[in-house]
């Protein structure tokens, strides 16, 4: 099994739901984000998604998008997160990792370029946000060629016959299901048809289900954590970043996780 099938096995024989933290790499500077990845993996979060900053973040929000514009300004690349990947993955050998980006900085890497190093650094999945289903099959190839696997996007409006489409071939990963239409962003409530979305997802796929895009606070957390494995904080994260980009951030971020 890989890190992330023996995490979900863990959890479900003791009754634990999965804290995944989504991070914006290199805002401040990459040497903050390693250490606030720390924090955050000290402070109970199961499953890093490390962020990589891109020009046009089609659905991102305002927060991410601002944090991703600023690490790009600071001169953020690829290959300084796989550098940080490979440091974290000495300290944290079990804790899976999961590289979050948009199609086109892998493929102007170079798919079998990008594989060979994120395999080098960690990474155990990638989440290549703008790849619909049908056009994965190069990425994930390669990606297998490597020992990885693809985190796959479940949207609020997916058929369920697209669904089990969707989860065929990445059995041993995770379901990213996306909480509400739009762009990521805390919000002050969920929809009330996701807890029988969620059901019904992990009743045709049999896989692993952790949602996000909204989650902001341990209330609609413990809502997901009803029917789901798990599920995502992104924005409510980079937020607290962005407001103190310093020590007194980290604090902040230590304080926010472990209250879920």
């Amino acid at each position: 099994m890989n890190r992330i099938q023996t995490l979900f096995a863990a959890a479900k024989a003791s009754g634990k739901k999965i804290f995944t933290a989504y991070l914006t790499m290199g805002f401040p500077d990459m040497k903050y984000s390693e250490r606030a990845v720390e924090t955050l993996i000290d402070n109970g979060v199961d499953i890093i998604e490390f962020g990589v900053p891109f020009s046009d973040p089609m659905a991102d929000g305002p927060v991410i998008r601002l944090a991703g514009q600023k690490a790009l300004e600071h001169g953020t690349k690829l290959q300084d997160i796989l550098d940080c990947i490979a440091r974290l993955r000495g300290k944290y050998p079990e804790t899976p990792f999961v590289l979050f980006s948009y199609y086109n900085v892998l493929f102007s890497r170079g798919l079998e370029s990008f594989a060979v190093a994120a395999e080098a650094a960690g990474v155990d999945a990638v989440l290549a946000v703008d790849v619909v289903c049908e056009d994965r099959g190069e990425l994930l190839d390669v990606l297998r060629k490597h020992n990885m696997t693809l985190v796959p996007l479940i949207a609020p409006t997916t058929h369920p016959d697209r669904i089990a489409k969707i989860a065929k071939g990445v059995e041993d990963s995770f379901l990213y299901v996306i909480t509400v239409n739009g762009v990521t962003g805390a919000r002050a409530g969920l929809p009330p048809e996701l807890e029988q979305r969620l059901t019904d997802i992990k009743a045709i796929t049999g896989m692993p289900v952790l949602a996000g895009f909204g989650v902001s606070n341990p209330e609609q957390a413990a809502g997901i954590g009803k029917v789901a494995d798990g599920f995502i904080i992104g924005s409510a994260i980079v937020r607290i970043l962005l407001d103190s980009p310093d020590d007194a951030g980290l604090k902040k971020l230590a304080e926010f996780a472990k209250a879920f």
